[in-house]
Order: C-alpha cells, then structure tokens, then sequence
C-alpha cells in the first residue's frame, strides 16, 4: 500500500463524506451507554487520570481536539475538533515511515459535553479496516475521581484485518493501551488503570 500524499488524503476525505457506517444505524452511541451490542469484538479499558476540576478540565480538552489520536501517534485528517456528525481520516504511520500508511475513514456519531462527563463516539465507514464504533470518555465520579475510558466494539471488515485474526485484536488492545497512556501522560496522571 503506498503512502498517501495530501491530495490523496483530501481525496480520501472528500469520499469519505458520502459514506454511511458500517454498522447498523441503530448502534450509533452505544459505546456511551452500559451495553455494547453482541455479534462483535468488545473492548473496554480505563485509567484514573486524578481527582478534581482542574483534572477533569485538561482531560475533557484533550479528548475533545483529537488528543487520544494524536498522543498515540496517529495523525487525523483534516484537524478540525470531533463533533457531532464531523467526518476524519485516522492516519497510521509505520515506523521508519514518513508518510500515513492507512488511512482509516470514521465518522463522529455521538459527542457528549456535561458537567461530570465529557467525549465522542466514533463509527467506522467503509476503507476502515474495522467495522464497529469506538468511543474515548472522560467521566468525573461522585467522590471527584477523573477517569479516562476507551469502549468499542468491532468486527474485522477488510481482508487484511480478518486474515490477521489474533494478531488484529493484539493491535487494536495496544492502541488501546496507547491511548490510555497519552491520556495520563497529557493531563500529568498515570495513577492506574482499572
């Protein structure tokens, strides 16, 4: 797969817009609530980040600009914040790699902004090599304790993905791993994760 140029990722984007999710509509947000939707892979990995406003503020702005994304190495096309019904590209880059090797097409489909509770949900649309939806919370608890979460469930959709079999759910465990890092790392926490 060669490396994507600008003109190509503004390509990618551009086809990307008219794409709906992989996923049935009426899955949409249901990273954000209790129950994930059976037929699919689940995930779901959290870290304390601290306690307090201050805590949940850095956090909450971090998730909010793409930060987990970008803190775990990915790039995201065009840079714009994730809101609601916004279209991106995931870029991955190999190491050793000066350009995106894929570039994952996702589609923002539920964000959420309150006092205790703040993050998006994203799906994913076709060129993904998943098909599911995965979502990056932060939520302040009852006792003043920050906590990041990363939810998902997913499929394998592309041929690369479901040839990889264990190999592929390795993958998506350590961006998991990597966005719970960047996470700490960015609001100054790393406390442990739960």
């Amino acid at each position: 797969m060669p490396p994507h140029t600008d003109r190509d990722l503004d390509r990618r984007y551009r086809l990307a817009l008219g794409q709906q999710p992989t996923y049935p509509r009426e899955l949409a947000g249901s990273t954000l609530t209790a129950a994930l939707p059976g037929g699919y892979a689940h995930l779901e990995h959290r870290v304390r980040l601290g306690e307090g406003d201050e805590v949940f503020a850095r956090a909450a702005a971090y998730v909010l600009d793409w930060g987990v994304q970008r803190g775990a190495g990915f790039g995201v096309h065009p840079a714009s914040p994730p809101a609601q019904g916004a279209t991106a590209l995931v870029l991955v880059t190999l190491p050793g790699l000066p350009r995106p090797r894929l570039a994952a097409p996702c589609r923002v489909v539920a964000t959420v902004s309150e006092e205790d509770r703040a993050g998006f949900a994203y799906a994913t649309l076709p060129g993904h090599p998943e098909c599911g939806e995965e979502s990056f919370v932060v939520v302040r608890d009852g006792e003043g304790v920050v906590w990041f979460t990363v939810r998902a469930f997913s499929r394998p959709c592309s041929w690369y993905a479901r040839l990889g079999g264990p190999l592929t759910r390795w993958v998506q465990q350590a961006a998991a791993s990597r966005y719970l890092r960047a996470v700490a790392a960015a609001v100054g926490a790393g406390s442990g994760g739960r």
